[in-house]
């Protein structure tokens, strides 16, 4: 790369539900492909020094959105690796805005597999209550939208998370080495 050339950003962004695998396969495709690998709720918590659920309980969940789609923002701009978004992050229409044309994969997951994966919902603010119910119309709700992003999806449900990695580089292949 030469000093003039535009970090493109993130070779891969993955967007999916709380359960569909996103910071686990995340990282080994970040591995994979030997870049680094970013989650867009460890950043707002390192830049607020607050957990997601302090920040929802603490500012509600209008503050949390608004320092989540800053951090998305930064790292779209900034990271060149692997990056996952949290699970709301898309309901931004900025966000939204911001991942056109990227290299945008939905890491789908069934109701059954979502809720076994979060089990309690123990530190997931939007998990309050009856995780299956909730799990399910957060499924509902939000999988429309992720299809709409995604230039890929890929099924989880039922595969280990090296299967996930690896389907998603090979389905990518240069256009992951040759992202816009």
């Amino acid at each position: 790369m030469t000093s003039d050339a535009v970090v493109s950003g993130p070779r891969a962004i993955l967007i999916g539900t709380m359960g569909a695998g996103k910071t686990t396969a995340g990282r080994l495709l970040a591995a994979r492909l030997g870049v680094d690998f970013l989650d867009s709720d460890e950043l707002v918590e390192e830049r607020s020094g607050k957990t997601v659920q302090d920040i929802f309980v603490e500012d509600g969940e209008a503050t949390f959105r608004g320092l989540e789609r800053d951090a998305v923002a930064w790292a779209l701009e900034h990271h060149a690796g692997v990056l996952s978004l949290g699970g709301g992050a898309v309901l931004d229409p900025t966000t939204r805005t911001l991942l056109e044309g990227r290299p945008v994969v939905f890491l789908r997951v069934g109701l059954a597999d979502a809720v076994k994966r979060v089990g309690l919902g123990t530190g997931r603010p939007l998990l309050l209550g009856n995780v299956r119910s909730r799990v399910k119309q957060l499924l509902d709700e939000r999988a429309p939208i992720y299809e709409g992003l995604a230039r890929l999806t890929v099924e989880t449900d039922g595969r280990e998370p090296e299967e996930i990695a690896d389907d998603i580089a090979d389905e990518l292949g240069t256009s992951l080495e040759e992202s816009p």
